[in-house]
């Protein structure tokens, strides 16, 4: 069976429908169909295991969402297969989250407080550190050609992790990359829930920075609109250190793909070559600006 045909047997459509692939995804496929209730978003995936990604449970999180006010309604689920409302919303990019600060520190504030109330089933913890740590065991287990470095790449870990401050417990979007914010003209929303799951706060935080290419200024100014006061030392050394562990695990994302992953046009070697490149600019600032946590 064809994607097509696959598509086409969903029984959620009205009348006869036009399919036309969406752009991006590093490991999904998306589809535009129009049928005539309307325009809505296919996606197609699996589960990752060495991800940690488990559809059910990214359903379950996206009609979550929907329930709180954050993300489209789910029309329907299925094994491998989410149907969305399309909301001819614009994705953001790097720039567009640079020039929106205010807006995307509410969206995250609301997003974090509100989700807990509605997520439902046994309670998942996205702690990028335990991650990082496991894609190492992955990493070993497959043979990588990063082998060498994951020595290097735990002892950093273990550097940036105890540098965090303690925070309450939230529920996390964890995956902000500039594309999973979309604007409808009026709001924000949020979609791509993959990796979402009780965490601190410093992950999404650090993550919107890092994947926007915040200045110190607007990192200030991010965490400022969040925290809704300017924030402290300890705060602000734990948004630069988490912002080195998003780019950290972003870096072995890339790594564990190409071990396990084949999205046409995707290339997880230099994804990860160029994440690392990321890291070591930012771990730069990071060790200028508050030297090494023994």
């Amino acid at each position: 069976m064809t994607v097509e045909d696959r598509i086409r047997a969903l029984p959620c459509w009205t009348g006869n429908i036009d399919i036309a692939p969406l752009p991006g995804g590093l490991s999904n496929a998306n589809y535009l169909v129009k049928d005539a209730a309307g325009r809505h978003v296919v996606r197609l995936g699996q589960d990752y295991p060495f991800h940690h990604v488990f559809r059910e449970r990214e359903m379950m999180t996206a009609r979550a969402a929907h329930a709180a006010g954050f993300a489209p309604a789910v029309h329907h689920t299925g094994p491998g297969v989410m149907v969305t409302e399309y909301l001819g919303a614009k994705a953001y990019v790097a720039q567009d989250v640079r020039a929106d600060l205010g807006r995307v520190a509410a969206l995250l504030r609301g997003f974090h407080r509100e989700m807990p109330s509605h997520v439902s089933g046994a309670g998942f913890m996205f702690w990028v550190f335990h991650v990082i740590r496991d894609y190492a065991r992955t990493l070993e287990e497959g043979g990588s050609r990063k082998l060498s470095e994951l020595p290097r790449l735990l002892t950093l870990a273990d550097e940036l992790e105890r540098a965090q401050k303690l925070l309450p417990i939230v529920f996390g979007h964890n995956d902000l990359l500039p594309a999973n914010i979309i604007d409808d003209g009026h709001r924000l929303w949020l979609i791509d829930f993959e990796y979402a799951g009780f965490n601190t706060a410093m992950f999404d935080l650090a993550g919107a920075a890092s994947n926007a290419g915040m200045s110190d200024e607007e990192s200030f100014a991010f965490l400022t609109a969040y925290f809704m006061k300017e924030p402290d030392e300890a705060i602000r050394r734990s948004h630069a250190a988490m912002q080195c562990a998003s780019l950290l695990r972003e870096a072995m994302w890339g790594m564990v793909s190409e071990l396990y992953l084949d999205a046409p046009g995707v290339d997880y070697a230099d994804y990860a070559d160029e994440n690392l490149k990321r890291l070591e600019a930012a771990l730069e600032n990071y060790r200028t600006k508050y030297g090494m946590r023994t």
